[in-house]
C-alpha cells in the first residue's frame, strides 16, 4: 500500500509540473496562479502546497529537470566518445540547438526561461538561483574545454573563460532568437554549420589566446 502511495504522489507531482509548464509557457509566470495550476493540473491547491512551497519553488524545479535532463545527455555522448571530448562538445552543443525544434517539451521550458519569467516580486530570489546556475555553467564549460586542450584537439593557450562566455553567449543567443522568431531560420537543419562554426572559433581566433605565463 505504501509503495502505491507513494508512486501516485510521484505521479501527482509530474502532473503539476506539466501542468505548470503549459500554463508558464503560454501565459507566463507572473500571469499564472497557483491556483490556474492547480486547475489545469486537476488537483487541490493544497496538492501542489504538498510537493511545492511556493510558484518560486516550482519554477527551481522545472529549472533543475532541464539542467538534470542535459546532465544525463552528455554522460550519454561521454560513454559513446571516450577520450574524444571534442566530438562530445560537439554532439552536445548540436543537441542543444536540435531539441527545442524536436521536442515540444524542451521547447516550453526554454520558451519560459527566456520569454515567460520575470524576475520581480516573488520570483526575484530566482535570479541569484539562475546567476548561480550560470556561474556553474561557466565552470562545467571551462572544464569540457580544458579537457580538450589536454588531448590536444584545442589551442593550449586558448583562454578557458572567455571561451567560456562567448560559448554560452553564442548558444543561448541563437537558440533564444530562434523561440522568438522559429520561422526565421532552421536551427534543427542549420545545427551542423552552427557547431562547426563555433568550433572553428575556438581553433584559431587570435582573440581567444591568452600570452604563455613566464
Amino acid at each position: 500500500m505504501a509503495r502505491k502511495t507513494k508512486q501516485q504522489a510521484l505521479e501527482t507531482r509530474h502532473q503539476i509540473l506539466d501542468a505548470a509548464i503549459a500554463r508558464f509557457s503560454e501565459f507566463g509566470v507572473s500571469a499564472t496562479s497557483l491556483a490556474d495550476i492547480a486547475t489545469a493540473a486537476g488537483v487541490t491547491r493544497g496538492a501542489i502546497y504538498w510537493h511545492f512551497k511556493n510558484k518560486t519553488d516550482l519554477l527551481n524545479e522545472i529549472w533543475a529537470q532541464s539542467e538534470s535532463g542535459l546532465e544525463d545527455v552528455e554522460q550519454e555522448y561521454q560513454a559513446k566518445y571516450p577520450d574524444d571530448p571534442l566530438s562530445v562538445m560537439r554532439a552536445m552543443l548540436r543537441y542543444v540547438f536540435e531539441a527545442p525544434a524536436r521536442d515540444q517539451r524542451r521547447r516550453s521550458l526554454l520558451e519560459i526561461i527566456f520569454h515567460k519569467c520575470e524576475f520581480v516580486g516573488e520570483m526575484l530570489p530566482l535570479q541569484i538561483m539562475q546567476q548561480n546556475l550560470y556561474l556553474e555553467c561557466y565552470e562545467k564549460i571551462e572544464r569540457s574545454l580544458r579537457r580538450c586542450i589536454q588531448m590536444g584537439q584545442l589551442p593550449a593557450d586558448l583562454n578557458l573563460r572567455r571561451a567560456a562566455i562567448i560559448i554560452r553567449g553564442y548558444v543561448t543567443g541563437i537558440v533564444e532568437n530562434w523561440l522568438f522568431m522559429p520561422d526565421s531560420f532552421d536551427i534543427e537543419q542549420d545545427a551542423p554549420l552552427l557547431v562547426e562554426t563555433l568550433i572553428d572559433m575556438l581553433k584559431a581566433s587570435p582573440s581567444l589566446n591568452q600570452p604563455a605565463v613566464s
